[in-house]
C-alpha cells in the first residue's frame, strides 16, 4: 500500500479523535488523524510524524497524520490501512494460513455483522476479520488499546460462521516491526480477551502479522507468534 506526497512534522497536541496540531515549516498546522483510537503512547508532544498531503479540494485539513516515530521505530497509525494491506496480502497468497484464493471481496455481510473480507478457494468459503494493532509494550503487540464491544461481537459471529461450515479467521495486522509476540489486551478489555480465547477454542484461526513500514509505503510482512495464555 502506497501513499501520496509525504512531509515531516513535529507533533504538538491532539484536539479530539479526528484532529491534532503539528508544527510544520515553523508554523502550527491542524491535521486529520487517521486513527480514532487513544494512541497515547504514540502521539506524544515533540514526536516526529509524517503527513500525507491531501489530493482533494475543500477539505478542512490539508494533511493527514499517517506515520509516527516511536523510540526509533516507524509506526503506521492509519486505521484504514490494515484492511487494504490484508486484501493485498491475501490476494497475493502471502498469508500462508489462508493460502491461494479464487475469489476475494471486502465488506461482506453475515448475520448481524459485516466482516472485512470474504474469500472462496475451491469448494471452501471463509470470512476474515481484520484488526489493526498500534499498541506495543516491551516488545509485545496488544489489542485493543480501548474497550471494543464491536470487536467482541465480531468474534461471536465468527464462531457462529465456523459452526456453520465456513472457514473463519481473525487477522491482527501489527503496524510496525520489532515485536516478539501478540497478546490480547486483557487489562484494557477483558470481554474481548475472553471472546478471543473462546473463538480460538471454537476453531477460529487467530493470526498476527507485522508490517514493513516506510514513510510512504506499508505492507504486511512476517508472521508473529500469538500468545493467548
Amino acid at each position: 500500500m502506497e501513499y501520496g506526497k509525504m512531509v515531516e512534522a513535529r507533533f504538538l497536541r491532539r484536539i479530539n479523535r479526528f484532529t491534532a496540531f503539528v508544527e510544520l515549516n515553523g508554523q502550527e498546522e491542524m491535521v486529520h488523524v487517521k486513527n480514532t483510537g487513544r494512541c497515547r503512547e504514540l502521539l506524544l508532544e515533540g514526536a516526529r510524524v509524517f503527513l500525507e498531503e491531501a489530493d482533494k479540494e475543500g477539505r478542512k485539513t490539508k494533511y493527514s497524520l499517517i506515520v509516527v516515530y516511536k523510540e526509533g521505530t516507524l509506526v503506521n497509525m492509519d486505521s484504514q490501512a490494515p484492511n487494504q494491506m490484508a486484501a493485498e496480502a491475501i490476494a497475493g497468497g502471502k498469508i500462508t494460513e489462508i493460502g491461494e484464493v479464487d475469489f476475494l471481496k471486502r465488506e461482506v455481510k453475515y448475520e448481524n455483522s459485516r466482516f472485512d473480507l470474504f474469500y472462496q478457494k475451491g469448494d471452501k468459503k471463509g470470512f476474515i476479520e481484520v484488526k489493526g494493532v498500534t499498541l506495543e509494550e516491551e516488545g509485545v503487540a496488544k489489542f485493543p488499546d480501548a474497550p471494543t464491544e464491536r470487536g467482541a461481537k465480531h468474534l461471536r459471529e465468527l464462531i457462529k460462521a465456523k459452526k456453520e461450515g465456513y472457514e473463519a479467521s481473525v487477522l491482527f495486522v501489527i503496524q510496525m516491526k520489532g515485536v516478539k509476540e501478540f497478546r490480547p489486551n486483557g487489562i484494557r478489555d477483558e470481554k474481548f480477551t475472553v471472546a478471543l480465547k473462546e473463538a480460538a477454542e471454537a476453531g477460529v484461526e487467530i493470526l498476527a502479522y507485522d508490517c514493513c513500514v516506510q514513510v510512504g509505503k506499508v505492507y504486511i510482512d512476517k508472521k508473529v507468534p500469538v500468545n493467548l495464555s
